[in-house]
């Protein structure tokens, strides 16, 4: 499945009604890290089936930004049944990322 690009017309639809846990990647286009992180995440958006994988760019969207009180990025945050269930800051590998969905 595509990586979903999230914006707040459409975070109510693509994260907080989905059926399946939701990977979001909080980033910005001039983070390095950020740009380390992506292809991990693009990867794993095509591989895993029973997870949506979403992004949000913090810089066009402050106010999701601000929902997720990111302090610092790249950050990664699980959503399952509509709760944040897990979060981590900084560029993980694919093994800590998976660990984070409970894989």
């Amino acid at each position: 499945m595509a990586v979903v690009e999230v914006n707040k017309n459409n975070f109510e639809q693509e994260v907080l009604a989905s059926d399946k846990p939701v990977l979001i990647d909080l980033w910005a286009a001039w983070c390095m890290p950020c740009r380390m992180l992506s292809p991990t995440v693009d990867a794993l958006a095509e591989e895993l089936d029973d997870v949506k994988v979403c992004k949000i760019n913090v810089d066009e969207e402050g106010e999701l930004a601000q929902k997720f009180n990111v302090m610092s990025i790249p950050m990664l945050v699980v959503v399952k049944d509509r709760t944040v269930v897990a979060s981590t800051v900084g560029v993980q590998s694919r093994e800590n990322i998976l660990k984070l969905l409970g894989k």
